[in-house]
């Protein structure tokens, strides 16, 4: 993770956030790299769920929404995590993640021993950031900003049905920021105090609700799959009964095997008609829904897939790292698959003389209508291979001596570094080809 962390800084993905005033914790800013990969993946969900499919809408909805939606969905009363606070290190820590007394911030000079915290009694904490909307800050003003994007869609969930003509069973995608207080953020990008969110809610007939759940769990898996993610390192993890939050009847939770370990990346839930009945009980408006074939109202239950962007974002990230030796030097690689690269193609004239530069400059801006193109005409051809395979740049153009004469490039491989002599004006399609 620390040589990630490192990479991630140098080459532009991920940034501390205000980091010329000392940083502000667990709050990241995403670099040219960083916004170009996150777009990627965001784009890949966005197309699979709402332009590949006829039954599922997208929505944008507000961050800052009625308070009542945050009663109405238990996050007032509920949302809270029992905290604790250490009298030694004045640290505060999770009580439900502490396994011991021992202090994780002041770990004792003597091997083997531990400082002991001196804990206070624990308190819960709601994780919900609250602000005013108005000029006054006073109770009446008080509204959330919100820490997740799914209430947005059950409160939009009839409108959406009927400006979109569309019937049970149906789905309502979203991506958006959301924001939680959390008591012990961490892991880099993981776990955050502002996040962004890939969530789609799935309204079904109840008695559906069980085959539409185990379909979503394929499809998601493949899903994840496909960005090139190793399939040895994506598994299940079943809710037991225990774990299930108040509104689910089950509950999977796709994980990733990060380098701290395995971690939620997306979560498939039954959340059957909590979420609809709650809104319609405190609105006192009629959520229900009317089908005409059968003659029947009835309330739709939900299928829920929330996947975290910044998640998915470090999996992709942290699958991708790889270290090699070449020629008694190192070589580190960004093997991202070339369809979430952030740059598909490198353009770099081997010499800054010979007309070079000028035929480089044309190619690099001929692809760049087309797709994300990198020109680069500094050092060594060599160095520049390596600042490309740290980038993750699935191909490298190199224009040299026999470009102009037999208007053709040498196409270099990120992960093979094999080479293919293309002509100059085949290259856009050789590429676009690969890019399917």
């Amino acid at each position: 993770m620390d040589k990630l962390v490192s990479l991630a800084k140098r080459r532009g993905f991920v940034f501390q956030s205000s980091e010329v005033y000392g940083g502000l914790g667990s709050v990241w800013d995403y670099g040219p790299l960083g916004v170009a990969l996150k777009r990627n993946i965001k784009d890949r969900w966005w197309h699979s769920l709402v332009q590949a499919r006829d039954d599922i809408e997208g929505l944008d909805a507000a961050i800052l929404m009625h308070p009542r939606v945050w009663e109405a969905s238990g996050h007032v009363a509920g949302f809270a995590d029992p905290m604790v606070d250490c009298r030694a290190c004045k640290a505060r820590f999770r009580a439900d993640k502490l396994t011991d007394a021992r202090c994780p911030q002041k770990p004792s000079k003597v091997p083997g021993e531990h400082t002991t915290c001196d804990l206070t009694a624990p308190r819960q904490f709601n994780l919900m950031f609250k602000t005013f909307m108005g000029p006054m800050e006073e109770t009446a003003s008080v509204v959330y900003l919100r820490p997740e994007t799914a209430q947005g869609i059950y409160v939009n969930y009839l409108n959406v049905l009927n400006s979109s003509r569309q019937k049970i069973p149906f789905g309502i995608a979203q991506i958006g920021k959301a924001f939680r207080n959390e008591i012990t953020p961490g892991n880099f990008i993981f776990r955050t105090r502002e996040f962004e969110q890939m969530e789609m809610q799935f309204f079904v007939k109840p008695g559906t609700d069980d085959e539409w759940f185990e379909q979503w769990r394929v499809i998601r898996m493949a899903w994840h799959q496909g960005l090139g993610l190793d399939r040895a390192r994506l598994r299940w993890h079943q809710h037991a009964a225990g774990e299930l939050a108040h509104y689910a009847k089950a509950a999977y939770d796709i994980e990733y095997e990060f380098p701290f370990g395995w971690q939620e990346i997306e979560g498939v839930h039954n959340r059957t008609d909590f979420d609809l009945s709650r809104h319609q009980e405190h609105s006192g408006k009629k959520l229900e829904y009317f089908e005409p074939a059968s003659n029947e109202r009835y309330l739709p239950y939900v299928v829920e897939t929330s996947a975290g962007a910044d998640r998915v974002m470090l999996a992709v990230m942290a699958d991708a790292y790889r270290e090699e030796t070449v020629a008694d030097e190192l070589r580190v690689v960004m093997g991202f698959a070339p369809h979430v690269a952030p740059i598909k193609a490198a353009v770099l004239p081997l010499m800054k003389k010979d007309g070079q530069p000028e035929l480089a400059l044309e190619l690099y801006h001929d692809l760049r209508a087309k797709l994300p193109a990198f020109y680069d005409d500094g050092g060594a051809i060599g160095r520049r291979y390596r600042r490309q395979d740290e980038i993750g740049t699935p191909w490298c153009i190199t224009i040299d001596h026999d470009t102009a004469s037999q208007r053709s490039v040498t196409i270099r491989h990120r992960d093979s570094m094999a080479q293919d002599r293309v002509g100059l004006d085949q290259v856009k399609g050789w590429l676009m080809e690969r890019l399917g």
